[in-house]
């Protein structure tokens, strides 16, 4: 059973530092895509950032530059580091993994940004 699990959301104010982590189980995650995906109050999600099976790695535009994302092969493990939070970070961010055709997904783990 494959199982994606996020922890390190919280609180932090505005300027503020802080790291997702994805702990997957029943799934290896250095030969797939990885992504965060994040879902603000009141709006549909959206992807954040994508780190592909080769390492390449994509970002929305209202995170570039701030946000990092990457993957630890020996750990099974995702990262979002998010550096220079603004309130509008606030959201419930998710971890997804796509595997041979199946999507899979996190509960999520929520952020909040104080101003």
């Amino acid at each position: 059973q494959v199982q994606l699990v996020e922890s390190g959301g919280g609180v932090v104010q505005a300027g503020g530092s802080l790291r997702l982590s994805c702990d997957g189980s029943g799934i290896i995650f250095s030969g797939n895509a990885e992504a965060w995906h994040r879902q603000p109050p009141g709006k549909q999600r959206e992807l954040v950032a994508a780190i592909l099976s080769g390492g390449v790695t994509n970002y929305a535009n209202s995170v570039k530059g701030r946000f990092t994302i990457s993957r630890d092969n020996a750990k099974n493990t995702v990262y979002l580091q998010m550096n220079s939070l603004k309130p509008e970070d606030t959201a419930v961010y998710y971890c997804h993994s796509f595997s041979r055709g199946i999507n899979y997904w996190g509960k999520g783990t929520l952020v909040t940004v104080s101003s």
